[in-house]
């Protein structure tokens, strides 16, 4: 397995070539790197599920370099379609329609509506071009577990699974894509991402929110347990007395901003020391892989304000935690 520079041509074009062949290439996104597989071959895409050991059931979104070419693999309903892709890409945002007949049933998990993004990252458009294919690409690290941001989380989980990683350095958004389904009379959101639903909400006005942990997933993302570290991690308010380590314990500590009385900690991550959700955003995953690598005994994270980013960061840390105290989302619904 290579790690090749995502900049050079002459990775994007091996790559490529992988991709072509039935390979599979690890990527950089602006959200996070993606294990990617040629969207229209069945048997690269079952390896997809096979080295992430991700369910079935489990939908994977299609990346696209256009939204031309977005219109071949599924069926927008109407211009206010247009308006997204036109206001929204290439960026964060995965528009659920209907399929077509191009895109076989593995990638969408079997269900007649298809998850399509243009992702905005130079090196995963110049592979989509190069390869002349859409991309079938989940995160590309075993299903369940803390989502890649930088190269070096791709090759310590998957390494020896998978053809080849493109280093594009680290994800400038750091949480996956807003997942939106058009599929209804109202804009639905699926998944909490990297476009804050408040962005959304500007342009499509009436705006709805998905059930929480459902049994046959419309989307990535969306079951109850996900995006989680080997280290227990709990979300707390602040003041709640299972936030401070108890004798001999080493906990590990995630804020958004600098914690006062942080020394109890064996380490502290901050998100952001100005509060800057963007940042924060950013950070999380790297940040809870660092956590996660110290082996520490807990980790504690306390609540962030669930404006902007902040709703998709509690996502996560919400469906990597084992237990959790507050609302269960934006205006305490799911």
């Amino acid at each position: 397995m290579k790690i090749l520079n995502a900049s050079q041509s002459e990775a994007i074009a091996e790559a490529a070539r992988i991709i072509r062949g039935g390979g599979l290439v690890a990527f950089p996104t602006e959200t996070v790197y993606g294990l990617g597989a040629d969207a229209c071959n069945p048997m690269a895409v079952a390896r997809v599920y096979e080295v992430k050991r991700r369910p079935r059931i489990d939908p994977i979104i299609v990346h696209v370099a256009s939204p031309e070419d977005a219109k071949l693999y599924g069926m927008f309903p109407d211009n206010f379609a247009n308006i997204l892709m036109t206001r929204f890409w290439p960026g964060p945002l995965t528009l659920v329609v209907p399929r077509t007949a191009r895109i076989p049933p593995i990638v969408t998990a079997g269900l007649d509506t298809v998850a399509i993004r243009m992702p905005a990252h130079p090196a995963a458009l110049a592979l989509i071009r190069e390869s002349d294919r859409a991309l079938a690409a989940p995160s590309a690290n075993p299903f369940g577990s803390v989502s890649p941001t930088e190269a070096s989380h791709v090759a310590d989980q998957l390494s020896d699974q998978i053809d080849l990683i493109l280093d594009g350095g680290r994800c400038a958004v750091g949480v996956e894509s807003t997942v939106l389904s058009l599929t209804g009379p109202v804009p639905r959101i699926l998944r909490a991402g990297g476009l804050p639903a408040e962005t959304i909400r500007d342009v499509v006005g009436e705006l709805e929110w998905s059930a929480d942990a459902l049994e046959r997933p419309e989307a990535p993302g969306q079951m109850e347990r996900h995006y989680a570290t080997l280290t227990p991690l709990e979300v707390l308010e602040e003041g709640d007395p299972n936030a401070r380590p108890r004798s001999g314990e080493r906990v590990g500590l995630l804020s958004l901003t600098d914690p006062e009385g942080c020394c109890t900690y064996s380490a502290v991550e901050v998100l952001s020391p100005t509060g800057d959700m963007r940042e924060a955003a950013a950070n999380l995953f790297a940040a809870l892989h660092r956590l996660d690598h110290l082996k520490l005994d807990r980790l504690v994270a306390f609540p962030l304000p669930e404006r902007g980013l902040g709703a998709a960061i509690m996502d996560r840390l919400r469906r990597c935690a084992v237990r959790v105290s507050g609302s269960r989302g934006p205006g305490g619904k799911r």
